[in-house]
């Protein structure tokens, strides 16, 4: 197990905030884990791994450990399904294109999302009409107190919206080391239900789309939305979308006919975020070195040197104005490192 002292988090995170880690341990295997968390280098612990979903708003006084186990397995397999344990380390589109490479379908349409697999199951992350929870069966994890294995099953990760138990009572007390997803093998079933991958496929004159044709659709509207982490900081889309009720989308439609929305249920209705944020001219703006992207006003930016206090602090004057301005409120989808 190899510490370092006072080590830069700059490239750990993709904001590219320059945060201080007091102690930092890489953890290739689950032995390193283990011992890392018996070891008594410092009273404070802090996880990280892709880095791609948190704002670091301090230098972290912690033992930082880096998860980067990697590995993929099969574990089983008949002619319509795969069962595929994969590490927490692996580079979640990598991932990705790695399945796409075999025909396994059910991850294309969260193509080109950031940061590692054993993350994803803590956000739910989702894209395109399509959330981890619906190819994840169970991830493994290590009890950061006293270092057992526990296994949590899709239903015991109480999985919300951008949400789950992880986030919740489950949070600070375990360290996720690998996720099984159930995949298609044949008779797959590309989601186009979000209505920009279709068009995109229309104008490419694909009738009959793969779901190698979908997630190449995805990626290219990602990229031409989205920009790319390693020459731009951002963490992807800041905020969560806002779910209102059906007498409050009755309201709120009443008084701004034009809005975009989503009907999710028949009680519940998806304003995206980024409407109502570029509706109160944010979208293209620069405050020093923070901003908001000039393309999709969902994603802060740090264009060189912004601080995490200065992200939060834009962030905050967004999230009043649309309040001030809709009456709705909208929530950080990223994890604030206070």
């Amino acid at each position: 197990m190899n510490v370092q002292n006072n080590t830069s988090l700059k490239h750990y995170n993709t904001f590219g905030i320059d945060a201080k880690a007091s102690f930092f341990c890489e953890i290739s295997t689950i032995d390193d884990l283990r011992e890392a968390l018996q070891s008594n280098i410092h009273p404070n612990l802090f996880v990280i791994s892709g880095g791609s979903n948190m704002l670091i708003t301090k230098d972290i006084d912690a033992l930082v450990l880096y998860i980067n186990i990697k590995g993929k397995e099969i574990l089983e397999e008949d002619d319509d399904h795969v069962y595929l344990k994969v590490m927490a380390g692996e580079i979640w589109h990598d991932l990705v294109l790695w399945c796409l490479e075999r025909d396994f379908g059910g991850l294309e349409n969260l193509s080109l999302i950031p940061g590692h697999t054993g993350t994803a199951p803590i956000q739910n992350i989702g894209a395109y009409g399509v959330e981890l929870k619906d190819t994840m069966v169970r991830c493994e994890t290590v009890h950061i107190d006293d270092l057992s294995t526990k296994v949590f099953t899709k239903e015991d990760c109480a999985f919300g919206y951008r949400d789950s138990y992880f986030k919740n009572g489950g949070k600070g007390k375990y360290i996720i080391t690998s996720v099984v997803f159930k995949l298609t093998k044949r008779n797959h079933k590309p989601n186009m239900s979000y209505g920009a991958i279709g068009s995109l496929l229309e104008q490419w004159n694909i009738e009959d789309p793969t779901i190698q044709d979908v997630s190449k659709a995805i990626v290219a509207i990602r990229k031409s939305k989205l920009p790319d982490p390693k020459v731009l900081g951002n963490s992807g889309s800041f905020f969560k979308n806002p779910v209102l009720s059906k007498s409050e989308f009755e309201s709120f439609i009443a008084d701004h006919p034009t809005a975009k929305y989503y009907k999710v249920s028949d009680d519940a209705y998806k304003v995206p975020a980024g409407w109502l944020i570029e509706q109160c001219g944010f979208k293209g703006k620069r405050f020093g070195d923070a901003g908001v992207h000039k393309k999709q006003a969902l994603v802060l930016v740090n264009y060189g040197n912004a601080t995490g206090a200065e992200i939060i602090n834009l962030a905050q004057k967004i999230m009043d104005t649309v309040y001030n301005t809709y009456g709705i409120r909208i929530q950080p989808e990223v994890n604030i490192i206070k």
